[in-house]
């Protein structure tokens, strides 16, 4: 059985920095992608950032050169570095597992398996 469990989590100011893990369980194909996405009130889901087995990464253009994203396969874990949060980074965060798909952004790819969220708030 695939679990993943997101921490880090929490409330800072803007221009603060939090540190998401996501730890992970159970049969993944850790070759495919995983990646964060994020969801905030009233607004769609969107893809923040995803890596592959191979170390490809990619960014939405909204957190590129301020979060970092990062896997540790000896701990089965999934890091996201947020750095010079602003205000319209207040979401929930969401780790997601073997990602696959057709379209050339990982970041729309389809997700086999998803994290309960953690919430991070940034406030002024």
């Amino acid at each position: 059985q695939v679990q993943l469990v997101e921490s880090g989590g929490g409330s800072v100011q803007a221009g603060g920095s939090l540190r998401l893990s996501c730890t992970y369980s159970g049969p993944i194909y850790k070759y495919y992608y995983m990646g964060w996405f994020r969801q905030a009130p009233g607004k769609e889901r969107e893809g923040v950032a995803a890596i592959n087995g191979d170390g490809d990464v990619v960014y939405a253009d909204s957190v590129k050169g301020r979060f970092t994203i990062s896997q540790d396969n000896a701990e089965n874990t999934l890091l996201l570095q947020m750095d010079s949060l602003q205000l319209n980074d207040t979401a929930m965060y969401y780790c997601a597992a073997e990602g696959a798909g057709r379209t050339k952004n990982p970041l729309r790819f389809e997700y086999n398996y998803w994290g309960q969220g953690t919430q991070v708030t940034v406030s002024s």
